[in-house]
């Protein structure tokens, strides 16, 4: 898939098969996170895959915008050193080439959680130093809908040329 159609056709997913997501293909999503680009190259994050079943459920329990990570093939707790003045916009980068890398394997995912996760950083012991910042559930979509049909505002509504107020064109 190309990163244009990709990005056309990406939507949220919160509806996951019950099937698997080949070692291969996880590998990729991971892989993708650590080679995006980050600020200073100081890569101020750490990623942890979760697929123990039992550990899935207690996420969809703790994370209240999530609790389809409980039907999740996988999913990837994302960490920022709270040091970090980059932190968050480099792993916001990061999530979105996992993102990306997934759609195009046919895999799902949507950002779950915010910053302040206490409750997931002490189940899956995260040191004091750190902080959770998302979970992304990821797993194969119960519906197929990449039609790229999205609700966004037009293009001159919210793009400026030279300055602000000047449609882009």
């Amino acid at each position: 898939m190309e990163v244009y159609e990709g990005v056309r056709t990406l939507l949220a997913v919160r509806e996951f098969k019950s099937e698997p997501v080949p070692d291969d293909v996880l590998h990729r999503i991971i892989e993708s996170a650590r080679l995006t680009g980050s600020s200073m190259n100081r890569q101020p994050w750490h990623f942890i895959v979760v697929q123990n079943r039992d550990t899935l459920e207690q996420l969809g329990t703790l994370v209240s915008s999530g609790k389809y990570n409980a039907q999740a093939a996988f999913a990837v707790i994302v960490i920022i050193e709270k040091s970090s003045p980059f932190g968050l916009s480099d792993a916001s980068r990061a999530i979105q080439s996992m993102v990306l890398t997934a759609w195009s394997e046919g895999v799902g995912s949507n950002w779950t959680g915010w910053v302040g996760m206490t409750q997931v950083a002490t189940l899956l012991g995260v040191p004091e130093s750190l902080e959770v910042i998302a979970v992304m559930p990821f797993g194969y979509p119960v519906h197929n809908r990449t039609q790229g049909k999205k609700r966004r505002k037009k293009l001159c509504e919210i793009a400026h040329q030279e300055k602000f107020g000047q449609p882009f064109s």
